[in-house]
């Protein structure tokens, strides 16, 4: 967003090798384990973990299991605080999945390494209570949840890719990706949970989550690898309910890019290298540039661009604009400058955000121009002031929407979230409870674009 944003309250986050078991922790009654293994190559391997409470209620879980061969070791994980001591893994759930209800599941990953076998691991228990569920092997198939059902987003679409100046789905047709930002990922993680998640996906019907990382403002600088990994699990949890993931490198105090640079570079070579096999996956490589010339930001997409390539050369990218990505018009510019000088790589867009109240006809009329002649992409826009705040602007909101719906231009709406400002599309507290649809926790900003999201897609299949 167009500004620093002051909280009270930072929900810190700790993904190492680290124990930590919750004070509040109670015993669960029964679980389900569903282990797979995603990847496997010499050395080494990936490995979904799906924890399911089949007992009460509990408020804080401890996921314990034996590694059958001792050349076995989990390098790191994802979605929990990750442990091994000898044989024994532990991994204790965080603040975003420490409460399960019962029927309840939290998925999580890991990355390990071995040195003779590779069998699955034995003997899980939940809060120490032995998991009598099935457990999965390697050839289990993949269900629903893994996004490939044929009629989710990414099911019925794939890989999507440039066309043109439109996004394509497999079959080479122009398609429109509707969804949500969620807010920075290191105040709001609460509010990304599988019930949050699921609600997105089911009863918003949205296409993609754009996953808002700061790199400042207590982000990614902070802690790179427990960032990096809870950038992946949201990934996951997107895939998993067939959504895509929109990867926002979510750069905005400094304005330019070329701060972060080095950061970009091992952020992105990560991110790529874990998520190149994904069909959902989607990277934005700098949120806002702000203060800083169309040939600033044109030089670092192009030293970025080729780090993402070298390890996932099918994805789209997505390429910040001047002016708080308004392809220049806050900086007294227009799309020329990029159709004149367009940043060399294939499969990109560019990307143009908008606040209503704040944008309106000069904004509207430059991306109806633009939209003939770049690929373009909304990915941030909000109903009220470019502050976050003020009054909704429900008509020129309105006119924006059916804009982009007329060009399909894809958009994700910031924020899903319970932040406490207009631009967040649900009352504050929402994110402490398991309602994330219903009238009583939706803002008037949120009823809006949920009304608009969860309208059919009817993506071309032929």
């Amino acid at each position: 967003m167009k500004r620093l944003l002051a909280l009270l309250a930072t929900c810190a986050t700790t993904l190492g090798l680290t124990v930590a078991f919750s004070p509040h922790a109670v015993a669960a009654v029964g679980c389900k384990v569903d282990y797979t293994v995603t990847s496997e190559w010499q050395g080494g391997f990936q490995a979904g973990v799906k924890v399911t409470n089949l007992g009460q209620p509990v408020n804080g879980w401890t996921l314990a299991f034996t590694l059958p061969d001792s050349g076995q070791k989990v390098d790191q994980g994802w979605n929990a605080t990750w442990s091994q001591s000898g044989s024994t893994v532990t991994a204790a759930g965080v603040d975003w999945n420490r409460s399960l209800a019962t029927g309840a599941s939290a998925d999580l990953g890991l990355v390990g390494s071995f040195t003779g076998a590779n069998p699955k691991p034995t003997a899980f228990t939940l809060n120490g209570v032995a998991c009598t569920g099935s457990v999965g092997d390697e050839t289990t198939p993949p269900d629903p949840g893994d996004g490939t059902s044929s009629g989710t987003p990414v099911g019925i679409n794939g890989q999507v890719h440039v066309c043109g100046v439109n996004l394509c789905n497999q079959y080479n047709r122009p398609v429109q990706l509707r969804g949500m930002s969620t807010h920075g990922i290191q105040w709001f993680s609460q509010c990304y949970n599988d019930a949050s998640l699921d609600a997105l996906a089911d009863d918003w019907k949205a296409d993609l989550l754009r996953v808002a990382m700061y790199v400042q403002e207590d982000g990614y600088e902070t802690d790179p690898t427990g960032f990096t990994n809870r950038v992946n699990g949201l990934v996951d949890m997107a895939e998993a309910r067939g959504m895509y993931a929109l990867i926002d490198f979510h750069t905005l105090t400094p304005g330019d890019p070329n701060y972060n640079l080095d950061r970009a570079k091992t952020f992105f070579a990560s991110v790529a290298a874990r998520n190149a096999d994904k069909k959902n996956v989607i990277y934005e490589i700098a949120n806002e540039p702000n203060g800083v010339s169309w040939a600033g930001i044109k030089s670092y997409a192009e030293q970025v661009i080729p780090v993402i390539r070298a390890a996932d050369p099918d994805a789209v990218v997505i390429v910040g604009t001047r002016g708080w990505s308004s392809l220049g018009v806050s900086d007294g510019s227009d799309e020329n400058e990029i159709v004149n000088n367009p940043v060399n790589a294939d499969n990109i867009m560019y990307a143009f955000h908008f606040y209503a109240a704040s944008h309106k006809d000069a904004y509207r009329t430059t991306l109806s121009r633009a939209a003939s002649r770049l690929p373009m992409f909304a990915t941030e826009f909000g109903t009220v002031s470019a502050t976050g705040g003020g009054a909704m602007d429900r008509e020129s909101t309105t006119a924006w929407l059916n804009l982009l719906d007329q060009l399909k231009i894809g958009y994700a709406n910031w924020t899903y979230s319970d932040a406490d400002e207009s631009s967040a599309a649900f009352r504050p507290g929402t994110c402490d409870g398991g309602d994330y649809s219903s009238s009583g926790v939706l803002t008037e900003s949120g009823a809006l674009i949920k009304s608009r999201i969860s309208t059919p897609d009817n993506f071309p299949t032929s």
